[in-house]
């Protein structure tokens, strides 16, 4: 019988390519909110974090997030990003 593939996704924060379940997706929906979809249905464009606070830190201080939602992106939505990620772990 043939493995199906592992669909792998890359972190914007550390950089490493790693299977899409242990990544939290960050999407901006169609009317521009950006939010975690902890579900990974949510529609919009869509990019990956891992599940840890310093990855997310350092996608926010490099600006990752800004770069692929092409949008400024306040620090409040980061906040509530983290507090998301808190409460999930």
């Amino acid at each position: 019988m043939k493995q199906r593939k592992i669909p792998l996704r890359t972190c914007t924060g550390c950089g490493e390519a790693k299977p899409k379940s242990e990544l939290v997706r960050v999407v901006k929906s169609p009317d521009g909110e950006i939010s975690l979809d902890l579900t990974g249905k949510k529609s919009g464009r869509g990019a990956y974090v891992c599940r840890c606070l310093d990855c997310l830190k350092k996608a926010q201080k490099a600006r990752r997030f800004e770069r692929a939602f092409e949008t400024v992106i306040p620090d409040e939505v980061y906040d509530q990003m983290v507090k998301e990620l808190t409460d999930e772990q």
